[in-house]
């Protein structure tokens, strides 16, 4: 297995934490008997030579002796070799055509591992079979016999999975394939089968998909369950605390079920309708284990799609009242990042949170408790039920820091724990490390409150952090990023911060924080009714000279607020005019609606507004405002909104990642084409 090992110059190649002079130990580690040992080597192979998928010159070095690994029986834990193996040959990067090539030049060991006595091991090599070797007659001819003689469920689903990603990578040879995949979807076969073939061929030939799918699925599903002989449990494998074994505790009690089920939602794609009435199926069959996979589908689907989602969501707000602990809280946790598209189960957060207070609070091992999901899912809903509950936590001096976080959500109508946030923030110690942490979300908080008695507390946040000198409590980017949040909080009082108003003329010198200091000036001062001359002869000097800085983000930052002095900011029109034409999108978005508001004019906004919304979707929510305030003027415009209306996916949809606001955004912009349509 080793032949060579000590031959390789390990220590002049590299791979994510320097040198790889600990790459053969690693290697001898995937062989050990000490099943720790295997595990914390195969941890330290993903964690630095495959670092994040990363090929590096020391992981080209390792695929001869992991392939040699691979094929000596004596070894253990080989189906982890194979998938490691495939995730190295399947990398992207600058050595990806080497790193396939090299996984292809040993795959004639994937021929014999198909059949390997290690369960494991047939389960992982026909993937690699087909991805990496180039024989495709003969690649088809090994599973096909193989699916003859094989008897282990889950190696068949395996063989069922290569045989459509056979017909995919090879659709000249894939004949014979697809009318495997035929016979196995069909009766006698075992309902796991023929669901694994169903999957496949809508997978791979959609003409091969049946016109009642989603019922045939849904039914398929409900008798493979029915036939599991008790319910399926989460196993704990290995002791030992390392990476791969922690992926491993998070996936799925029934992984076979789910993959399953995720090749159908990935073959339907963007039949939402199919999809939905699947997941329904789903959420309703009466084995727990089918109900969490699909809660943890469902947020894919309510993530990436525009659609009417009150029966799935409704669905999957009763497993919150499931015996099962896993169950429950994958429900919390899809509801919490859905915000007002929860609503439909906020009747089932609520009897949650009152039910089980043990669930308000969500306390780690490591680090601080934070607020509960089915507690912050119900007040993201804006339900007014949240407010006695979080009003308990607000009293409980050991309530979680994010606390104001989910307070916000609510807005005005939590004015009632305005005095109890008012003593949290006055008692915060802005000499500690904790101190932004606490800060922040309580300023989030007083600031959707409009809480404007709380001006005392936030100005003492600014003058303690400009007494107290730099040490070990907050590095200077808190400090700024508190300062930000403490200036706009007293911006959102408006007039009712008036006394803040020597402080935030101070701040307009300070070239860090003088643009939000104008822009709170202005909203304490010169946007309420009255002669507000002198406070644009304070605010406009300053905006001015950011508008023509050094920083593009500063100078963005200048035209938000200059739009919102209107016609008394004609001065800095020219100026406006430059950023249109600047590189930066967002600079010249936040000058086109500046212009608007100011002059009133809509030919030189329209270009630059339709050029954003199509080059940037993340514009899209602030070019909708713009276009609301210009009324009859966007008239040239309303085929931008009138087509994101039709369009199902949603506008910040993206593969391999998501942020918590993305389908709050893209609601509040689906809102707002609506009023323009």
């Amino acid at each position: 297995m080793f032949t060579g090992i000590d031959d390789v110059d390990w220590a002049s190649m590299r791979h994510a934490y320097g040198s790889a002079e600990d790459v053969p130990g690693l290697l001898r580690g995937l062989a050990s008997a000490d099943p720790g040992e295997r595990e914390s080597a195969l941890d330290g192979m993903y964690g630095s030579v495959h670092h994040q998928g990363a090929v590096y010159d020391s992981t080209l070095a390792c695929v001869p002796f992991l392939l040699a690994l691979a094929a000596r029986e004596e070894v253990r834990d080989r189906g982890g070799i194979v998938e490691l193996l495939m995730s190295i040959g399947e990398a992207g990067g600058a050595r990806s055509a080497q790193a396939g090539a090299a996984v292809r030049a040993g795959a004639e060991v994937f021929v014999e591992l198909v059949g390997d006595r290690d369960t494991g091991v047939r389960r992982a090599a026909p993937t690699a079979l087909v991805r990496f070797l180039d024989e495709p007659t003969r690649v088809l001819t090994v599973l096909r016999q193989r699916i003859t003689v094989e008897r282990n469920d889950s190696v068949l689903l395996a063989l069922v999975e290569s045989l459509g990603l056979f017909t995919r990578l090879h659709g000249g040879h894939g004949t014979e394939a697809v009318g495997q995949l035929v016979t196995l979807s069909a009766p006698p076969f075992d309902p796991g089968l023929r669901l694994a073939a169903l999957g496949q061929l809508a997978l791979s030939t959609p003409e091969h998909r049946p016109a009642d799918l989603v019922p045939t699925v849904v039914a398929l599903l409900r008798e493979r369950s029915a036939r599991r002989t008790g319910r399926a449990q989460c196993s704990d494998f290995l002791a030992a605390d390392t990476l791969t074994s922690h992926l491993r505790r998070l996936r799925p009690s029934d992984e076979e079920g789910s993959q399953l089920l995720r090749t159908v939602h990935l073959a339907l794609d963007d039949r939402v309708d199919d999809r939905i009435a699947l997941l329904n199926g789903q959420l309703s069959s009466p084995a727990p284990t089918d109900r969490c996979n699909a809660v943890w589908m469902s947020a894919g689907l309510f993530r990436e799609w525009r659609a009417d989602y009150t029966e799935p969501v409704t669905l999957v707000g009763r497993q919150l009242g499931a015996d099962e602990d896993r169950l429950r809280e994958a429900a919390s946790a899809v509801l919490e990042d859905l915000f007002v598209l929860a609503a439909p189960a906020a009747d089932d957060l609520f009897a949650l949170v009152t039910a089980r207070p043990e669930v308000r609070v969500r306390v780690r091992e490591r680090g601080a408790s934070t607020v509960g999901s089915p507690l912050n899912a119900l007040a993201r809903t804006g339900d007014p039920r949240a407010i006695p509950v979080l009003a308990e936590l607000l009293a409980d001096p050991a309530a979680p820091d994010d606390l104001g976080h989910t307070i916000a959500h609510l807005g005005r109508a939590a004015a009632s724990l305005a005095p109890a946030l008012r003593a949290r923030l006055a008692g915060v110690r802005l000499d500690l490390p904790d101190a932004y942490d606490r800060a922040v979300p309580l300023l989030s908080a007083l600031t959707a409150l409009g809480d404007g008695a709380a001006t005392p507390e936030v100005l003492r946040v600014l003058r303690v952090l400009h007494e107290i000198p730099a040490g070990p409590g907050l590095n200077e980017r808190q400090r700024g990023w508190l300062t930000e949040r403490a200036i706009e909080t007293l911006g959102a009082f408006g007039a009712a911060a008036r006394d803040a108003v020597p402080v935030l003329r101070g701040l307009l010198l300070d070239s860090g924080h003088a643009v939000r200091a104008a822009g709170a000036l202005w909203s304490v001062e010169g946007d309420v009714e009255g002669d507000a001359e002198g406070d644009v002869d304070a605010v406009l000097p300053v905006l001015l000279r950011e508008l023509t800085g050094e920083h593009w983000r500063r100078r963005a930052a200048a035209a938000e607020v200059l739009a919102r002095l209107g016609p008394a900011a004609r001065i800095a029109v020219p100026g406006l005019l430059r950023l249109c034409e600047s590189e930066e999108v967002w600079e010249r978005t936040r000058a086109a609606c500046a212009l608007w508001l100011i002059t009133g004019d809509a030919d030189p906004v329209v270009p630059v507004l339709r050029s954003a919304w199509t080059r940037n979707r993340y514009t899209r929510g602030t070019i909708a405002a713009c276009l609301l305030a210009m009324g009859p003027a966007a008239a040239p415009l309303r085929d931008l909104p009138r087509t994101e209306l039709t369009t199902r996916r949603r506008h910040r949809a993206r593969p391999g990642g998501f942020s918590a606001q993305d389908v709050l955004e893209d609601e509040r912009l689906l809102r707002a084409c609506g009023e323009l349509v």
